[in-house]
Parts: C-alpha cells; sequence; structure tokens
C-alpha cells in the first residue's frame, strides 16, 4: 500500500498501472500481468501479443512457407524422373535431392516460429532453423567441391577427382552438419530457449516470445552458418570461369551471395523489431534465403529440363558447339 495526499494519490494513480481503493485514501498497485482502466478503481488482464497462424501476417508467411516447401517436393520429383539426362547429371543428382530435401525442411521451419512460445517449440524452433540450414550449406559445399575438382581434374596429371567421389561427398555433409547438432546439443543442455513475457512494450500488453537463452549459442549457430556459407562463395567464385555452358559455380555464387545478403541485413532488423515482429523478421529471413537457394541453383536446370529440352544434351552441358569444327 501506498500512503498519500489527495493530490499525489491523483498523480500517481493517473502515471502508473494502480487502482484507487474504494473509500481508502491510498493506491494499490496492479500485478504485473494487470494495467488499471481509466478511472483507476479496476486492475484489468493485459492482452497477450505473439505471432499467430489466422492474423493476415501470419497467414501470408504460412501460405510464402508451403508453397517454397511444394515447389522443393516439385522440384525433387523432377530431378528424380530426370536423373539420366545430362543436366541432371551434371549438377549430381544425389546431393541435388539432399539439398532440394534440406530446403523442404527450412521452408517447414517458419510454421514453428508462429503459435503461442512453449518451452518444446522454443528449443524446436531455433535448433531446427540451425540444424536444417547447415545441411542446406552442407549440400551447397559439396557441390561445390565436386565443381572445383571437376575443374582440377582438366590439369595434366591430377587426379583430386578421383579421391572425391560420393563416398567422399556424403562425409563432407554428415560431418559439417554434425558440428551444428553438436552446439545445438550443447545449447539445450547448457541455457536452452525458453518462453518469456516482455511487458517494456506497452503498458497494455505482454508480448509472449521465446527468449534464445544463451546469446552466445544463438549467434555461434548463426556465425557457423555464416562460415559454411562464406567458404562455398569463395571456392564457388574460384570456380566461376569454367569453361562450359552449364557452370554450377556460378549459380552457387550467385546464391551464395543473395543468402549472405539477407543474413548480413537480417541481424540488425532482428535486433531493432519489437515483439512479434522480431519473429516476423527471422522468418522473413529464412525464407528469402531458402528462395534465393532454389531458385538460383534449380530454376536454370529445371527450365533446360521443362522448357528447353533440346538443349538438354551432353553437348550443351559441356559447352560444345557443333558449328564449330574440333
Amino acid at each position: 500500500m501506498l500512503s498519500c495526499s489527495a493530490n499525489m494519490i491523483s498523480r500517481y494513480c493517473n502515471s502508473h498501472s494502480v487502482f484507487l481503493s474504494a473509500g481508502a485514501a491510498d493506491c494499490t498497485p496492479c500485478p504485473q500481468e494487470y494495467w488499471s482502466n481509466e478511472r483507476k478503481d479496476e486492475c484489468i488482464p493485459k492482452t497477450t501479443e505473439f505471432l499467430t497462424y489466422h492474423e493476415p501476417m501470419g497467414i501470408a508467411l504460412t501460405v510464402v512457407s508451403l508453397l517454397g516447401a511444394s515447389l522443393s517436393l516439385v522440384t525433387m520429383m523432377v530431378f528424380i524422373h530426370y536423373r539420366e539426362t545430362p543436366v541432371v547429371k551434371a549438377s549430381n543428382s544425389e546431393l541435388s535431392c539432399f539439398l532440394l530435401f534440406s530446403l523442404f525442411l527450412c521452408f517447414l521451419c517458419p510454421l514453428t516460429f508462429m503459435g503461442r512460445p512453449t518451452v518444446w517449440t522454443c528449443m524446436l524452433r531455433h535448433t531446427a532453423f540451425g540444424v536444417t540450414f547447415a545441411l542446406c550449406i552442407s549440400c551447397v559445399l559439396g557441390k561445390t567441391i565436386v565443381v572445383v575438382t571437376a575443374f582440377k581434374a582438366t590439369i595434366p596429371g591430377n587426379k583430386v577427382a578421383g579421391k572425391f567421389g560420393p563416398a567422399q561427398q556424403r562425409i563432407i555433409v554428415c560431418s559439417c552438419t554434425m558440428i551444428q547438432i553438436v552446439i545445438c546439443v550443447l545449447w539445450l543442455k547448457l541455457k536452452p530457449p525458453f518462453p518469456n513475457m516482455v511487458f517494456r512494450y506497452s503498458n497494455k500488453k505482454i508480448v509472449l516470445e521465446c527468449n534464445t537463452g544463451s546469446e552466445a549459442a544463438f549467434y555461434a549457430v548463426l556465425g557457423y552458418i555464416g562460415i559454411l556459407a562464406v567458404v562455398c562463395l569463395v571456392l564457388a567464385f574460384l570456380a566461376r570461369k569454367l569453361p562450359d555452358n552449364f557452370n554450377e559455380a556460378k549459380f552457387i555464387t550467385f546464391s551464395m551471395l543473395i543468402f549472405c545478403a539477407v543474413w548480413i541485413t537480417f541481424i540488425p532488423a532482428y535486433i531493432s523489431s519489437p515483439g512479434k515482429f522480431t519473429v516476423a523478421v527471422e522468418i522473413f529471413a529464412i525464407l528469402s534465403s531458402a528462395f534465393g537457394l532454389l531458385s538460383s541453383i534449380f530454376a536454370p536446370k529445371c527450365y533446360i529440363i521443362l522448357v528447353k529440352p533440346e538443349k538438354n544434351t551432353k553437348k550443351h552441358v559441356m559447352g560444345i558447339n557443333s558449328n564449330k569444327k574440333i
């Protein structure tokens, strides 16, 4: 209780979440989850705010997420159906299918970011995001190394391509993903994410959000993905001038530039966004980077496979012009 004079009571009760007890000469503070009404004679529960599936922004993000997941599955089916064609063979069909599967999971990740935060959803959303994107970029890294080794194989006496077969590609993907899994396990073990009520944005509402628990672990997950992306970008950039019409290194370089640009701009936007818009920014970054990878790497191939089948030949893939003398 707060004992005050009449003027002090009036000023205090008008500026704080308190109510004036009936027949009393003092103000009683409302609990943190409540706010005082206009007459200052009753405590009213604050409204809770979080990104839901049924609000316009939630509906839009859900539709885009499901659209991306559907496009990934359709592209995977196209690659499986045309797996014996030169374009699919040149792009390493096994790693391409792994990449499309990881992109499918990446597009589904935003669905865990919506709805009321709970202990399990908070742990799931951040770790699922970290692992799926690590798997995705690991597949891109494997494809990049294949392109680089293929280029090295054209140098007389160089046998490096023979040392990087399907088994080595799987080892690269699994080991790079496993490092992210270890980081996430340590995160969950030591200081996991948890649901949190935030009162600082408004006196009349409570924002429900997932606290990352350990900021260091959160940025370690992002940083590891960033390291993989930078390595892919550097390797693909070095191999961008391969002398064929279907130089996958060019597509990978462009996709990694989009990926890095999205996540570089994400950090300041994530820090400055209030309330549920923080979640929306994270979802937007996930969807943008996933669409960037899907469109940059696979759209040109699907265009040749489905629209220009006459170019789906070994001669065209290798950059051989039939009008030129060999």
